[in-house]
């Protein structure tokens, strides 16, 4: 109710400054948010984790942790926080977000916008938050490709301790070159040094914290291929498929349609189920998938559910959709498995 009367003011505003506001809002209130639905679902086990149900929180909405006790009473079955960079960064140039309503879509190119890890860090030391959370880790624009395993192994040594799992994202278009990590030789590097990382972090902290990879919809066959192989081959404990796209299509002659960036939304939705069901097809079970892109409304949980996905995140549709998305998205989900 309280979104529905919110909606139109806040679509009102320039994307990025309803986002800021609309965090800063669920920053100040907490976890006390009347009205909203805390639809429980059914817990489901995956990585060794109790998820209390499958619908969890995109990356990117809450970049630096600071409204994770608001986002916590909509009733998602985790949170995953970031991209978060080893130092603070503004990101790319405003405007940076563009909607695209008639197609429940988003083009943006914010670029790792992040006030660093040690914020973010702080920000979850003093969240009241108790559930499942996620933190998803990327580099810095100004580092160089060739030293990026840099950037994601000082992330992955400071969020450890507070995370219920690392995301590593090489899949965003918004900084330069970072898709070249998904390259079959660079992803073997990258994936051997964070998987020793994580075992003497493991030995360490006396605790197992699991490792997932974010991936592009916008690979063909043979690069599908070549990542389900190197996840089998590192034993990455589970791959999120996947980020924005740089493609057009489904958008083709809306305003803003030409804006650089990545794509979210509806437009996303098939591209996303087509690489899950080709992931969960050379996986074969060996490790779960979280599917996102393009949900907005509860069967499109499902549908990536029954391509192959134990867990399903939101980000875009929740943004058009409101906290209602959510309660119907945990019932699809549950009614696929």
């Amino acid at each position: 109710m309280l979104y529905t009367l919110a909606r139109p003011f806040l679509f009102a505003l320039d994307p990025e400054t309803a986002h800021d506001l609309t965090l800063s809002t669920l920053h100040n209130l907490g976890g006390w948010m009347p009205g909203c639905a805390r639809e429980q679902g059914t817990p489901v086990e995956v990585m060794g984790i109790r998820f209390p149900n499958a619908i969890g929180l995109a990356a990117g909405l809450d970049k630096n942790g600071d409204a994770i006790d608001g986002l916590s009473a909509f009733g998602f079955g985790f949170i995953e926080i970031g991209t978060v960079t080893p130092r603070p960064q503004p990101g790319n140039p405003k405007p940076r977000m563009f909607r695209i309503p008639a197609k429940q879509a988003i083009i943006n190119r914010l670029g790792f916008n992040n006030h660093g890890v040690d914020n973010l860090v702080a920000r979850v030391k003093s969240s009241k938050y108790k559930g499942v959370l996620g933190i998803n880790i990327g580099k810095n624009l100004d580092t160089p490709i060739e030293r990026a395993v840099d950037d994601y192994l000082i992330c992955f040594d400071k969020v450890y301790a507070h995370a219920s799992y690392v995301t590593i994202n090489i899949s965003s278009p918004n900084t330069k070159n970072l898709r070249q990590l998904q390259g079959e030789s660079e992803l073997d590097d990258l994936l051997s040094q964070l998987k020793a990382r994580q075992t003497q972090l493991a030995d360490q902290h006396g605790r197992y914290v699991p490792m997932t990879l974010k991936i592009a919809p916008d690979m063909d066959d043979a690069q599908i291929t070549n990542i389900a192989d190197a996840l089998r081959r590192h034993r990455i404990d589970g791959v999120i498929a996947t980020n924005t796209t740089t493609g057009r299509e489904g958008v083709e002659g809306q305003p803003h349609a030409s804006e650089a960036g990545g794509l979210s939304g509806a437009p996303v939705r098939e591209k996303s189920n087509r690489v899950i069901a080709a992931l969960a097809q050379r996986l074969a079970g060996e490790l779960p998938i979280i599917g996102v892109g393009g949900i907005t409304e509860g069967a499109h949980a499902a549908e990536k559910i029954k391509a192959g996905a134990s867990l399903v995140q939101l980000y875009t549709g929740f943004i058009y959709g409101g906290p209602q998305l959510v309660g119907s998205c945990v019932k699809a989900a549950a009614q696929a498995t």
